[in-house]
């Protein structure tokens, strides 16, 4: 009778304990003395006389093809066993079946375990308040959206190796303004300074070597003179990980998928992913921060006792550029083309570059805020600065360069190719731009919605139908009778208020 490991280890107990070996049979719940003689006399549990089987049950299905495909293994370490057997199946067309994907998966698994070395994770020792890591992460999966359109941004997060805290602000981009502004919010919220700051190779703290200049055990890349300046400034050293090794910022990195959860979590309780404006995203950003820092008291403590106070005062986020407006009322700043209102044509004015919007100031006021751009879009016109000098020059509208940005909506430039069906061009560009006039200065949303009924029903109109349109309807005001005066009734008015004040008693 076979027993388990369990079974063997009660009938040795008994035996130690004088027992027979009917009695250590019974209380192991075996039938037989002899196979507690077996046990006794083996001195091994059952699972340790156990043999591995070395011979197979049934033929061997992709025994053919297996030389090849161990070949091919090693060779591309990183081919996927799913991609392998669909290869396989094309190369030999009705040998192999669907259904034996599952056991070509294990199959291709077991050979790696047997053959394939990994890179193994290398578990490190963090001294407390010796790093901090910096690190962006898109947040665009978390479907926010700011006054109902979608909101394109990511987080500058910085962490703590030792005890995990963490911070960071929401960004459109990881430049160095980006980062300026996250690591000074971080430093001025944990009120103390580490010894050194850890980032990855972006070009937001590094860039790439000339030729000309020496590398130093083959770095390919070195810190730029900004990004160095605001490290010197806190008092922090500077450390990069090797390029193509983010596992080397794995504390940050963990942190932004731990973060990410906990986010998505926040807003299904919230019940919704609209917000008014970015300071308030950023408010519920930084609430559910602060919630997983509660957790991490003990170790910051600990972290808190050996830093450094922080004790600079924080550099300017923004950066302060001048320049001149050219006559077609725009500027150039940081490779972007924005217009601005065409009375600063040929002046100087002075830009204020924050994370997500230009401050223009001309004679020390403030005269426009315009939305920051990055990435491919390259220029913004804004049609309201343009739209009385392109009515006085209607000729220039058909080809002008910033054609684009005059259409603030899809329907804008479905009206105006409608009206180029039924217009000669000239006056078809007159008819839009006297539109576009009506957007500006009236509300843009009211004019689109005029347009999008127009041009559905299909019928030749005018700027004088989409004016129409926006008339407000006239509200009938009720007339009312006037009836005679009684002064009287204001005297007994005033008498009932008397008495009941008790300052008046009657005749």
């Amino acid at each position: 009778m076979t027993a388990t490991d369990a079974q063997v280890r009660i009938l040795m107990r008994e035996r130690s304990k004088g027992r027979t070996q009917e009695q250590a049979a019974a209380k192991a719940n075996l039938s037989s003395r002899n196979t507690v003689a077996k046990y006794e006399q083996l001195g091994r549990l059952p699972s340790e006389l156990k043999r591995p089987r070395r011979y197979r049950t049934r033929a061997d299905e992709f025994g053919v093809d297996w030389p090849r495909i161990e070949q091919m293994l090693q060779d591309a370490p990183e081919l996927e066993a799913k991609a392998l057997f669909e290869w396989l199946c094309a190369e030999q067309p009705g040998r192999y079946e669907a259904s034996q994907l599952r056991t070509f998966q294990r199959r291709v698994a077991r050979w790696r375990g047997l053959n394939q070395a990994q890179v193994a994770t290398l578990e490190q020792l963090h001294e407390p308040g010796e790093i901090m890591e910096l690190d962006g992460v898109w947040l665009n999966e978390l479907g926010v959206t700011i006054a109902s359109q979608p909101f394109k941004h990511m987080l500058i997060h910085c962490v703590l190796s030792y005890s995990n805290w963490e911070w960071g602000r929401v960004v459109q981009s990881e430049s160095l303004g980006a980062v300026r502004l996250s690591l000074q919010s971080s430093l001025l919220k944990l009120g103390y300074i580490p010894r050194i700051v850890q980032c990855d190779n972006s070009s937001a703290a590094t860039r790439r070597l000339g030729m000309q200049e020496e590398s130093e055990e083959g770095q390919h890349r070195t810190y730029t003179l900004d990004y160095l300046h605001l490290l010197d400034h806190y008092g922090l050293e500077a450390q990069t990980i090797h390029v193509g090794n983010p596992n080397e910022n794995g504390d940050v990195e963990s942190s932004h998928g731990a973060l990410l959860r906990a986010l998505k979590q926040e807003l299904l309780l919230r019940g919704s992913r609209e917000f008014d404006s970015i300071e308030r995203y950023e408010t519920f950003l930084f609430g559910v921060m602060d919630k997983r820092n509660r957790t991490r008291q003990v170790r910051l403590a600990e972290e808190m006792a050996v830093m450094k106070p922080l004790q600079a005062t924080p550099l300017a986020t923004s950066v302060k550029h001048k320049v001149r407006v050219s006559s077609g009322s725009l500027i150039q700043m940081l490779r972007k083309t924005y217009s601005v209102p065409t009375s600063l044509i040929g002046k100087e004015v002075t830009v204020y570059v924050h994370e997500w919007s230009l401050d223009i100031y001309y004679a020390g006021q403030l005269v426009d805020t315009l939305p920051r751009l990055v990435g491919q879009k390259i220029h913004q016109v804004n049609y309201r600065h343009l739209i009385d000098t392109l009515l006085r020059k209607p000729g220039g509208f058909r080809r002008y360069r910033y054609q684009e940005d005059l259409f603030p909506r899809l329907i804008f430039r479905c009206a105006w190719e409608q009206l180029n069906g039924w217009q000669a061009p000239r006056r078809a560009d007159i008819t839009y731009l006297r539109v576009l006039r009506l957007a500006a200065y009236t509300l843009e949303s009211d004019v689109a919605a005029a347009l999008e009924w127009l041009v559905k029903h299909g019928q030749p109109w005018d700027e004088n139908d989409v004016a129409a349109w926006l008339e407000p309807e006239p509200v009938s005001v009720p007339q009312v009778k006037r009836g005679p005066v009684e002064l009287k009734q204001y005297d007994r008015l005033l008498t009932l208020a008397a008495e009941r004040e008790g300052i008046y008693e009657p005749a």
